[in-house]
C-alpha cells in the first residue's frame, strides 16, 4: 500500500504564511509537486471550503485540515510544523502542528482508517510532543507510521461493543453511548470519539461510541443502546438510523465540542439522565436539538432548517426540467408549448410531424421537463415536511403539495402544506401507542393521518385565501415597471452575492424558480425577468473575480490566478460558487465587490425586460431568452465590470498584507 507521508510532504519551522488559507494552498501545493495531487488549486479549494464548514484547529496548538477531492491521485498527508502559530479556529489559539489529510474522491475504506487512525493518535499528548521534539522530516515520518500502523488505540471507537471503563461494576456507573460523524468523515468523527473515550474513562464512566465516518461504521449493538442512561450526537450531519436510541435522554452538539469539551459533554449527559424532565431522543424524525446548546431548536431556525431542506430537494427537480424545457425551445421553437402535447399524442419517432425531428424532439424534452416542473411544489412541501418528520413526512407532504397545486396556491401553499404535514407526522408519530401498531406508524397510519390533517387544511380553510394572495403577488409582478422592477432587481441582486450558494443565495433563487410556472413571455413575463435577473446576477461573482485577477495579477497569489482561469465558465455557466475561493481568502473585500455589481446587473435586467424560461445555465441557454437576450450580456458584462474595478480598488487601497508571492511561485510551479 502506497505510504501515507514522505519526508518529502513534511515541512519544518519554514513558514508557510500568516492565515489558514495560505498554508493549506502551501500544504496542497507541496502534495501537487510530489505527484499526490494533480492540481495544486483545485485541492486547496477543496481545503478552504471544509475548513468554511467547521474550522479545523483542535486544542494543544493542532490544525488538522482535511478533505476529499478528486484532484487527489494518492491518498496523502503533509504535515507542517510552523515557526509560529496560525489560527485555525481553536478555542485555545493558534496551531503549530498542521496535519493537511487528503484523500481521493473515491478513497477505499483501508486508507481511510489509516488517516483516521493519525487523527485519533493526535488528541495524545505525548504523539504531539513527539512531534514537536523532532529534528528531521524522517523522524516525523517514523512517528506517523508508528501510529497507523498499530493496533487501534480506543476500543470504543472501533469496537463500539466494548465500554471504555471495566473496572467497577456496571450497576455502579452511569452507561453512556454517543455517535461522532463530521461532513467529511476523515478526522473531526475518529477524533471526538476518543476524545470522548477517554474522558469517559478518566471519569468513570461506562461509555461506548459509534463512529459514522468514511472508513466504515460499526452500528452499536441494540442490547449497548438499550442499557443506555444517555446518549451524545457530537455531529455535523444527519445521524445515521437516530430511531435507534428513541426515548433516551440526549445531548446534541457539534462535532468539534466533541474534542473541545468532552468533559463537560460527558457531564450534561450524566445529569440528563437523572434529569426526568431531560430532552429526548424522538421515536422518528430529525432531532429538536440546538447545534450549539443542546436545548429546544427555536421556532425560527426549525422554519429555517425546513425551508432550505425543502429548497435544497426541490432544486433538482427545477434545474433538470427548466434546461430540458430550455432545450424543447431550441428544437421546437416558443410555440412548442401550446402543440407539445398535440405532437406527442399524434406522433411517434417513426411518424414525425410537419417539422420534422427537431420539431418531435423539441415537444419530448418540453413535456419531460414540464413534467419534472411540476413536482416543484409538491418536492418542496415533501421535503419540508421530511425535515420536521423524516420519512414518515414525505408523504403526507407530498401529497398537501400537490393539493397546493391544483388549488392555485403555488409556491407559498406548497411551503404552508409542507409545515402543516410535517408538523403533523412528528405530533403523530409522538404518539405512545400499543407494541403491535408500531410496525404500521411510519408506513400506514402517519401517511394516512398526517395526508388527512395537512391537506384536509388545505382544501377546507388555507388553500383559497393563499391562492388568491399568490395571484394578487402575480398581478402585483406582472404591473411592475421601470423603478420598482430597477429596485426588485436590485434587490435579488444582492441577495444573490451576499453569500454565494448560502441560504439567502438559495432563498432568491427559489423565489425566481417559483414563478417559472406562471410565466410567459406574451401574458405574464414578470416572473421570466425576475429569473432573468436572479440568473444574470449569480454570474458575476465568478466573473467579476476571473477579470480582476487579468487586470491586476500582482494583487493575486498564483493559487488565485489559476482560479480565476476556472472561474471564467463558472461565471458563464451560472456558477456562482466559482468565486468561493477568493471569497474565503479575503471576504471583507471580495463580497461587499460582488454584491455591488450583481445588485447592478439584477437592476439592469429588470430595467432590460430581459427573460429567461430556463432557471439555470447561463449564457448557454441563451435560446431560452426573449429576443432581448442581447442586453443580458451587456447587463451582465456591466455589472462584472463594476464588481472587478471594486475588487482591484479595495485590493490596491485597503490592503492587509502583500500577497506571499513566495508561495505563489511554489504554486505556480506545480501547475505548470
Amino acid at each position: 500500500m502506497t505510504e501515507l507521508i514522505t519526508p518529502e510532504l513534511v515541512s519544518l519551522d519554514a513558514p508557510l504564511g500568516s492565515s489558514s488559507a495560505e498554508v493549506i494552498k502551501e500544504l496542497s501545493a507541496l502534495l501537487a509537486g510530489t505527484g499526490r495531487a494533480t492540481d495544486a488549486d483545485a485541492l486547496a479549494a477543496d481545503g478552504l471550503a471544509r475548513e468554511e464548514k467547521t474550522p479545523t484547529g483542535v486544542p494543544g496548538g493542532i490544525a488538522i485540515p482535511h478533505c476529499r477531492s478528486a484532484a487527489v491521485a494518492v491518498p496523502s498527508l503533509a504535515m507542517a510544523r510552523l515557526p509560529q502559530t496560525v489560527d485555525f479556529g481553536a478555542k485555545d489559539g493558534g496551531a503549530d502542528l498542521i496535519f493537511f489529510i487528503a484523500a481521493p474522491a473515491g478513497a477505499d475504506k483501508d486508507h481511510l482508517k489509516l488517516l483516521s487512525k493519525l487523527a485519533r493518535a493526535l488528541v495524545k499528548k505525548t504523539f504531539t510532543s513527539a512531534l514537536r521534539e523532532a529534528q528531521t522530516p524522517e523522524e516525523i515520518v517514523e512517528l506517523v507510521r508508528a501510529v497507523t500502523s498499530e493496533a487501534p488505540q480506543a476500543p470504543a471507537a472501533q469496537a463500539p461493543a466494548e465500554t471504555a471503563a471495566a473496572t467497577e461494576s456496571p450497576a455502579a456507573k452511569k452507561r453512556i453511548v454517543a455517535v461522532t460523524a463530521c461532513p467529511t468523515g476523515i478526522a473531526h468523527t475518529y477524533m471526538a470519539a476518543d476524545s470522548l473515550a477517554q474522558t469517559a474513562a478518566d471519569l468513570g464512566v461506562d461509555f461506548a461510541v459509534e463512529t459514522q465516518g468514511s472508513s466504515g461504521s460499526t452500528p452499536l449493538p441494540a442490547e449497548t443502546i438499550a442499557a443506555a442512561d444517555a446518549v451524545i450526537f457530537a455531529v455535523d450531519v444527519d445521524v445515521r438510523d437516530r430511531a435507534r436510541f428513541a426515548g433516551k435522554p440526549v445531548i446534541q452538539v457539534p462535532v468539534k465540542r466533541g474534542i473541545d469539551e468532552p468533559e463537560k459533554l460527558i457531564k450534561d449527559a450524566t445529569a440528563a439522565s437523572n434529569d426526568p424532565n431531560a430532552r429526548k431522543v424522538p421515536a422518528g424524525g430529525p432531532s429538536e436539538s440546538s447545534e450549539e446548546t443542546g436545548g429546544k431548536e427555536s421556532v425560527g431556525a426549525g422554519l429555517k432548517r425546513a425551508l432550505l431542506t425543502g429548497v435544497s430537494y426541490m432544486i433538482p427537480f427545477v434545474a433538470g426540467g427548466g434546461l430540458l424545457i430550455a432545450l424543447g425551445f431550441l428544437f421546437g421553437g416558443y410555440d412548442i408549448t401550446d402543440v407539445a402535447d398535440e405532437i406527442l399524442g399524434a406522433n411517434t419517432l417513426f411518424n414525425l410531424p410537419e417539422g420534422g425531428l427537431a420539431a418531435y424532439l423539441g415537444a419530448v424534452a418540453f413535456k419531460i421537463g414540464a413534467l419534472s416542473m411540476g413536482f416543484l411544489v409538491p418536492a418542496l412541501a415533501g421535503y419540508i415536511a421530511y425535515a420536521y418528520a423524516d420519512r414518515p413526512g414525505i408523504a403526507p407532504g407530498f401529497t398537501a403539495g400537490a393539493v397546493a397545486g391544483f388549488m392555485g396556491a403555488g409556491f407559498l401553499g406548497g411551503i404552508v402544506g409542507g409545515l402543516l404535514a410535517g408538523l403533523a407526522a412528528r405530533w403523530i408519530n409522538s404518539w405512545n401507542v400499543p407494541r403491535f401498531m408500531r410496525g404500521l406508524m411510519p408506513v400506514v397510519i402517519v401517511p394516512l393521518l398526517g395526508s388527512i390533517i395537512a391537506s384536509g387544511l388545505m382544501f377546507l380553510f388555507l388553500g383559497g385565501p393563499i391562492a388568491k394572495l399568490t395571484v394578487a403577488l402575480n398581478d402585483w409582478l406582472s404591473g411592475m415597471s421601470g423603478a420598482a422592477a430597477a429596485v426588485l432587481g436590485l434587490i435579488l441582486g444582492l441577495m444573490m452575492a451576499i453569500d454565494l450558494g448560502g441560504p439567502v443565495n438559495k432563498v432568491a433563487y427559489s423565489f425566481a424558480v417559483a414563478g417559472l410556472g406562471t410565466g410567459s413571455i406574451t401574458e405574464n413575463p414578470a416572473p421570466l425577468m425576475i429569473m432573468a435577473a436572479v440568473m444574470a446576477a449569480g454570474m458575476v461573482p465568478p466573473l467579476a473575480l476571473a477579470l480582476a485577477t487579468v487586470l491586476s495579477p500582482k494583487l493575486f497569489s498564483q493559487a488565485e490566478r489559476e482560479n480565476g482561469k476556472a472561474a471564467w465558465l463558472l461565471g458563464a455557466a451560472f456558477i456562482s460558487e466559482g468565486a468561493i475561493p477568493f471569497a474565503a481568502a479575503d471576504p471583507l473585500r471580495v463580497i461587499p465587490a460582488a454584491m455591488v455589481g450583481a445588485g447592478v446587473t439584477g437592476s439592469l435586467i429588470m430595467s432590460f425586460g430581459v427573460l429567461s424560461q430556463a432557471p439555470h445555465g447561463g449564457i448557454f441557454v441563451f435560446f431560452a431568452m426573449n429576443n432581448t437576450w442581447p442586453m443580458f450580456l451587456v447587463a451582465t458584462a456591466i455589472g462584472t465590470v463594476v464588481s472587478a474595478g471594486l475588487v482591484v480598488l479595495l485590493k490596491k487601497f485597503a490592503r492587509r498584507s502583500a500577497p506571499v508571492e513566495a508561495g505563489a511561485a511554489t504554486a505556480g510551479k506545480v501547475a505548470a
